[in-house]
């Protein structure tokens, strides 16, 4: 029974060893990642002053730097990204300053707080976020809703503050300092190939396999752009399941799979995939872009479609049939589902 006790005791020391010095770590990475991302910032600026003093000369130059570094370095380079490190230096010229603030903000705090034009509520925001250990999407409600200036302008303080903790309660999970970087941002900073493993779950990605397979076997005029499509925008980045071309319907075809029951936040993403995909990727001649949400969780719910900015009228019937069934698509994710544990089960 001592000899237990003893064991039990030396494993929970070595457990907090190892949670000290991992939270150490991603501390410093953390620190490191966003050193780097100012001093690239400077030298954009520096570039920027010393060339042409117009404003389509620091547009082209984000363009054509992101793209020359995106070939010789990978991810990290688009201009979208570019503009915020530029933004970071032009914000936080002296270092220093920008330094004594970073105790517990990552790299998207920081884009959320670049988001505020005012410097005064900048640095309130990233000192609450830092002493309240705000997460990433509570600073970005709190600066999205004016949280700061709201605060400033309202005479009972309190009201607003408790308003804004009740709101943001579920945003608010405490987490170990290393779960603060995730592990694409550490893969994409030191230049590691990106493991699909990171991003989604072996069932997903079985699942996606299969789809992508299925879809083209049916022969209804499906012609295969890419998988986990990564499309940019001012608003974010975004990464599509499966795209596919329909030369029949003259349309994209956007998949994308959910290993949870499907929510309305789900179907609001999928909206704006279709829109975004139909203002960025659609060209004259091309019908509406169609997304499909599927759900591997439940049979219910297995299969909605989204024809947007366009006539159903017109072509509804085309869609019918063409698209897979409902059917047809709940048959073939059950199928792979009792396949992918089946293997699950004799690798075990």
């Amino acid at each position: 029974m001592e000899k237990k006790v003893e064991l039990s005791k030396l494993v929970a020391d070595i457990r907090e060893i190892t949670r000290r010095y991992r939270g150490k770590a991603a501390i410093q990475l953390n620190a490191t990642i966003i050193d780097e991302r100012w001093e690239i910032g400077k030298r954009i600026v520096e570039e920027e002053q010393n060339g042409e003093i117009r404003a389509e000369y620091g547009t082209n130059l984000l363009k054509e730097l992101s793209a020359q570094l995106t070939f010789d370095l990978g991810k990290g380079y688009s201009q979208r990204s570019l503009a915020y490190y530029r933004l970071l230096y032009l914000y936080f010229p002296d270092r220093k300053i920008l330094q004594t603030r970073l105790q517990n903000l990552t790299w998207s705090h920081i884009q959320a707080v670049l988001g505020e034009k005012n410097e005064k509520a900048r640095l309130w925001y990233m000192d609450e976020a830092a002493q309240q250990m705000w997460s990433v999407k509570t600073l970005e409600r709190n600066v999205g809703s004016q949280y700061y200036h709201r605060l400033l302008a309202s005479p009972d303080k309190s009201a607003v503050s408790e308003e804004m903790k009740r709101l943001t309660a579920k945003d608010n999970i405490v987490i170990a300092p290393e779960q603060y970087i995730k592990s694409p941002m550490v893969t994409e900073f030191l230049g590691i190939a990106k493991d699909a493993s990171y991003t989604e779950s072996d069932l997903e990605s079985a699942l996606i396999t299969h789809l992508q397979q299925f879809l083209m076997e049916l022969g209804k005029g499906y012609a295969f752009v890419e998988r986990q499509q990564h499309i940019v925008t001012d608003a974010g980045d975004y990464y599509i399941d499966l795209v596919f071309y329909n030369y029949l319907l003259k349309c994209f075809v956007l998949i994308d799979l959910k290993t949870t029951k499907i929510s309305h936040q789900d179907i609001g993403q999928m909206d704006m995939y279709v829109r975004m995909y139909d203002e960025l990727k659609r060209t004259q001649g091309d019908n509406p872009t169609i997304g499909i949400l599927l759900c591997a969780e439940t049979s219910e719910d297995i299969a909605k479609y989204s024809m947007l900015n366009g006539s159903k009228q017109l072509f509804a019937s085309k869609y019918l049939t063409v698209l897979p069934s409902e059917e047809e698509l709940r048959a073939e994710i059950e199928t792979q589902k009792h396949l992918f544990l089946l293997q699950r089960r004799e690798v075990n």
